[in-house]
């Protein structure tokens, strides 16, 4: 099996959030690991949390399995039923249509590095547990359907 240089994959902040639910994740950086090695089964992104950042908006997904892998640093994981602290060598799990909301926090003052992957319908959609908005393989709405003025980034 071909050893991935990371290092070779561009890094990015993008997103597609519309505002003001961008500003969370500027300190986000990303790496899709799945399209620069040609899966095309499951999706699998290396991902860096500056201090302060958010991996995403608390959400979960309809018809797609999520798993992330701590690789360093520490983290805060936020569900509904909670916080749980995250630490090198941790994994976390969330099976597709459950609606268990989770994201990750950096709270400390170090970078924050995991792997996130994703296997399932990805254009299932799925919704933000705390914000007005769900999301669909054309882009994000208000919860009454209405969409919003930005693509989704994938």
């Amino acid at each position: 099996m071909p050893k991935i240089d990371i290092e070779a994959i561009p890094q990015t902040n993008a997103t597609g959030y519309p505002a003001p639910f961008d500003e969370a994740v500027e300190g986000r950086w990303w790496r899709r690991l799945a399209p620069a090695t040609g899966l095309t089964k499951m999706g699998a992104s290396h991902v860096v949390l500056q201090p302060g950042a958010w991996s995403s908006q608390r959400h979960w997904h309809e018809e797609e399995d999520e798993l992330v892998i701590i690789l360093s640093g520490v983290a805060v994981l936020v569900e509904n039923d909670g916080e749980t602290i995250l630490r090198a060598g941790d994994v976390a799990a969330w099976p597709a249509g459950v609606h268990n909301g989770h994201h990750l926090i950096n709270r400390s003052s170090e970078n924050c590095a995991f792997i996130a992957i994703g296997a399932g319908n990805k254009d299932g959609g799925g919704a933000y547990s705390d914000i007005d908005m769900t999301f669909q393989a054309n882009g994000y709405s208000h919860k009454d359907g209405t969409p919003y003025p930005s693509a989704r980034i994938r």
